[in-house]
């Protein structure tokens, strides 16, 4: 099916990244980047679900390819960029969407490993995929930039402590990169997704004892579906959030009303 999109969502043309692509919210960012007209590169661990989604896309008349990477490997952030480089010579929109949350559990017994693991990912890693695409998009003079955060950011969830404090981070990382890269025409906003059925949240939303805590405290007495997140995505990095940058664009239900 093609898609005419409002000019102020057109991509055409543009180049876009987006880890963590291969399910969930990053999987449906890239459809919806696609489905506006942007070649988009398909990016995770595994290659495997990345060249799944890839297919996907163009099997629906869209852009895309898939290329391996683990964002909390330094080496591989570098081959990443050198492949964008090599292949495109731009990089017009990044979402850093990648994320991991190896420990649940009491915040006083948060071991070493699993500590530096999710800061590798999610602090390290989101700022130096942003360092290497926002020289690119530097020397263009134009680039958008969206972090993925959480609603854990404004509050930390329950035995998940480690993971609440790199997603504030994401947001305050996130401003910092907006308030120096605003002069050089890249914008940079983060996302802060509420409950969504993900992989990643199904141990709790697939618990009845935690499904009724958690709607009992949302408004809107549902999760949210990946593709509800991606949207509010496709604003961010569109031609009609040109003036908006150092937002967090919350979209969680009414949680944190």
């Amino acid at each position: 099916m093609t898609i005419q999109p409002h000019p102020l969502f057109d991509l055409t043309g543009r180049v876009a990244l987006v880890t963590g692509a291969s399910r969930g919210i990053g999987e449906e960012i890239a459809k919806i980047l696609a489905d506006h007209g942007a070649h988009v590169i398909v990016s995770s661990r595994k290659l495997d679900g990345c060249t799944a989604v890839a297919e996907a896309i163009t099997a629906a008349g869209g852009s895309a390819e898939a290329f391996a990477c683990h964002i909390g490997d330094m080496d591989q952030i570098t081959t990443v960029f050198d492949h964008i480089k090599d292949t495109h010579g731009r990089l017009d929109i990044l979402v850093n969407n990648a994320a991991t949350n190896p420990y649940f559990g009491h915040i006083l017994d948060t071991d070493l490993g699993s500590f530096e693991k999710t800061l590798d990912v999610n602090i390290r890693g989101y700022f130096f995929m942003s360092v290497e695409a926002g020289k690119m998009m530097r020397d263009q003079g134009k680039g958008a930039i969206v972090n993925t955060a959480s609603v854990n950011a404004l509050e930390p969830g329950d035995m998940q402590g480690t993971y609440s404090i790199t997603k504030g981070a994401v947001v305050n990382m996130t401003r910092a990169f907006a308030k120096e890269c605003a002069p050089l025409g890249i914008r940079v906003n983060a996302l802060a997704p509420g409950w969504t059925r993900t992989r990643f949240a199904g141990a709790l939303l697939d618990s009845e004892k935690h499904y009724t805590e958690i709607m009992a405290r949302l408004p809107m007495k549902r999760p949210a579906e990946p593709s509800e997140m991606a949207g509010a995505v496709l604003y961010l990095v569109s031609d009609a959030a040109s003036y908006t940058t150092g937002e967090l664009l919350v979209v969680d239900g009414g949680l944190t009303i």
